[in-house]
């Protein structure tokens, strides 16, 4: 199942829209791309996902924690982000792209750790997904009030 997503994600540069376990899978990977990027994947960032991932796809807490563990081991093996997020773009609609954002920024920011590793890959995914700078930055403002 892995290699025939990742030749997707690989395959042409205009990918097709993946199907909803695949788009789902995707998306996952990219929220455990976001907690690996600084090289501290904490507890709080796992258990953050488990609970975006159980609340944006209505599962219980036992298939969340699965999503995310097969999400763990195709975001290891995806290629880069730049051809990784043009899938999860093609994949989705901007609205639940820019929730998407907004979750990225809450396992990003959960840790109470942000750092320029973090920042960088935000910038780039939030283009890459058709966000702008602006409304990166108010995500990322909605995120912090939620948060604390």
């Amino acid at each position: 199942m892995f290699e025939a997503l990742l030749r997707r994600l690989t395959g042409p540069a205009r990918p097709a829209p993946l199907p909803e376990p695949d788009a789902r899978l995707a998306l996952a990977a990219l929220l455990v791309r976001a907690a690996r990027v600084n090289g501290d994947y904490s507890q709080p960032q796992i258990d953050r996902i488990d609970r975006v991932l159980a609340t944006r796809y209505g599962l219980d807490a036992d298939a969340a924690r699965e999503l995310r563990e097969r999400a763990e081991v195709l975001e290891s093996e995806a290629p880069d982000t730049v051809r990784f997020t043009r899938a999860v773009k093609a994949a989705t609609p901007l609205e639940e792209r820019e929730a998407e954002l907004e979750a990225m920024w809450e396992i990003v920011l959960i840790d109470g750790a942000h750092d320029h590793d973090e920042s960088g890959l935000m910038r780039l995914v939030a283009n890459l997904l058709g966000i702008n700078d602006r409304d990166n930055a108010l995500a990322r403002r909605r995120v912090k009030r939620r948060l604390g």
